[in-house]
């Protein structure tokens, strides 16, 4: 919370502490009441999601605000959305959250699954994260450093899920963040499932996979055993080359990784302020009962 709470004081300079902390709490607590989350089932095109006990969803607009322009990471248009746990919020101590998107790279033989040496692979991506910090520098990102594996890679075979997860730390944060990464093998692509949080949390995390797991189903015709040889797209990647991550980076440098801790732009920029004002704006005007005499133009 201090973090944020320096980030937002920047942005937003008043006279004294006390105005300081209240203006910055006031603020945390506007873009909170703001958000909009679902629960239920939803629509994912080839799949459904049905939002596990404990979680509420965020649509795609929202989730990439969250990511992007409070938690600081590079925009990524692939996220359809993001499930956060009941209670924590997004901008609280303890918040945490999977973010939810496809990739429609085809069907991923798992042949290899059995053959991967992790211990070299691990060696191979923290040379690659490491070789890869000039450039993320260059773009204004923090370099990352590549501590180890949080939670072993391994597949399941029988439910065709991939499970794995990084420890990482950003530029000099005091909190490494976790991402627990989770790979849903489809007949034309794969879900991707990644916990964003900090490693405090894996504990949380852990716990939770299979109840957050079991909340994706592939519709009919989108599921691994729906694949038709000679006329199905096969993926040029396999088990490996999806822990690897490259198929999954989009700005060629993040191996797919994503930021935890949230560095606050708060409406330090036009395209925050305003999305900020849209978010805020819709809930003043959906509780703002309609004038009966109006009508429409």
């Amino acid at each position: 919370m201090k973090q944020i709470i320096i980030a937002l004081l920047i942005a937003f300079p008043v006279f004294s502490h006390a105005q300081e902390f209240d203006s910055t709490q006031w603020k945390i607590n506007q873009i909170e009441q703001s958000i909009k989350y679902q629960t239920g089932k939803i629509d994912l095109d080839n799949a459904t999601l049905t939002v596990p006990a404990g979680f509420q969803f965020l649509d795609k607009e929202q989730s990439n605000f969250v990511l992007t322009d409070l938690w600081g990471n590079p925009p990524d248009s692939s996220i359809l959305g993001m499930l956060v746990p009941e209670g924590h919020g997004i901008l609280g101590d303890s918040s945490w959250a999977f973010t939810v998107s496809f990739d429609e790279m085809g069907y991923v033989k798992d042949d290899d699954a059995e053959d991967i040496d992790y211990d070299d692979l691990l060696k191979e991506q923290q040379k690659e994260m490491k070789d890869g910090n000039a450039e993320r520098i260059k773009q204004g990102y923090q370099p990352i450093d590549f501590i180890g594996w949080a939670s072993a890679p391994y597949y399941d075979k029988d439910k065709k899920i991939l499970h794995w997860a990084k420890e990482v730390k950003f530029g000099s944060d005091s909190t490494n963040t976790l991402n627990y990464n989770l790979r849903m093998l489809g007949r034309k692509g794969i879900f991707v499932l990644n916990a964003v949080a900090s490693m405090n949390e894996l504990p949380q995390v852990k716990a939770s996979i299979n109840n957050v797991v079991a909340s994706v189903e592939f519709k009919d015709g989108h599921k691994y055993a729906d694949f038709i040889p000679d006329v199905d797209n096969v993926a040029a990647w396999t088990i490996g080359g999806l822990v690897a991550g490259k198929i999954l980076a989009k700005t060629g440098f993040f191996l797919g990784l994503l930021k935890f801790w949230k560095v606050i732009a708060l409406a330090a920029t036009s395209g925050a302020a305003a999305l900020w004002r849209t978010l805020t704006g819709r809930r003043k005007e959906e509780e703002t009962p309609a004038d009966p005499g109006s009508s429409a133009s």
